[in-house]
């Protein structure tokens, strides 16, 4: 299995209320299944397009929701498109974006503005229950998690705007920030960098100075800097 890239360990048992949309119904009775196999998930509705599925939203004020990328009325890029409006009017539910194709500009357009709480998969995912199960939590505790395939076209992406900032940062900074966008705590960064677990924090620490990553930003200071090493800048 391949290994998930997010910035926030999945941890809590708590009960999670999700609205599912695709306009497949066999796809949604697949993802239905699926988050029944999940212990603190709740399915509270399933929608077929963005209209009936921005109505769900607003009946049961989910904390997330899983949707295809694809669907009426746009067709294109529905789910994102409800993504974006979910950062501005309901910015604390969660969206787990589904896709068959492993696109960076999907993947760019869904963290455009460091919206905290997002994640972008490719459909054969749904398959799998943890990786499901974790991306659900991730997204509800305000993380960010990008399809693996997706990352190398992203950090590319990165590298060839040559952001002023990151550029700033040192080779082991930047080293230690591409660790942090696949989601490693500090301990396993240590380890997989021989490094002690102190000097990572400090190198995390000049990383944060660095960006000018405040502690009150609105997103944690871990996720807005993998956001900008991703390709966008956080919120102010």
């Amino acid at each position: 299995m391949a290994q998930q890239v997010a910035t926030t360990v999945p941890t809590a048992k708590a009960l999670r209320r999700i609205v599912v949309a695709d306009d497949s119904f066999l796809m949604r009775e697949a993802m239905a299944q699926v988050l029944q196999g999940i212990e603190g998930v709740e399915v509270v509705a399933e929608c077929a397009d963005g209209d009936a599925l921005w109505g769900a939203v607003l009946e049961h004020e989910p904390e997330v929701v899983l949707t295809d990328i694809r669907m009426p009325p746009s067709g294109d890029d529905e789910g994102i498109r409800f993504a974006q409006r979910l950062a501005a009017e309901r910015p604390g539910i969660g969206v787990v974006v589904l896709s068959n194709y492993a696109r960076a500009r999907f993947a760019l357009e869904l963290l455009r503005g460091g919206t905290p709480g997002r994640a972008y998969l490719l459909k054969d995912r749904v398959r799998d229950v943890a990786q499901v199960a974790s991306a659900i939590e991730v997204v509800a505790l305000g993380g960010v998690l990008v399809e693996p395939t997706v990352v190398p076209l992203l950090l590319e992406s990165a590298d060839q705007r040559r952001d002023a900032a990151l550029q700033a940062l040192t080779p082991r900074e930047r080293q230690i920030l591409a660790e942090m966008a696949e989601g490693k705590s500090n301990a396993a960064i240590a380890l997989e960098l021989f490094l002690t677990k102190r000097a990572v924090e400090k190198h995390i620490g000049a990383i944060f100075s660095r960006l000018d990553l405040e502690e009150e930003a609105l997103v944690s200071r871990r996720v807005a800097a993998v956001l900008l090493y991703l390709g966008r800048e956080p919120v102010d």
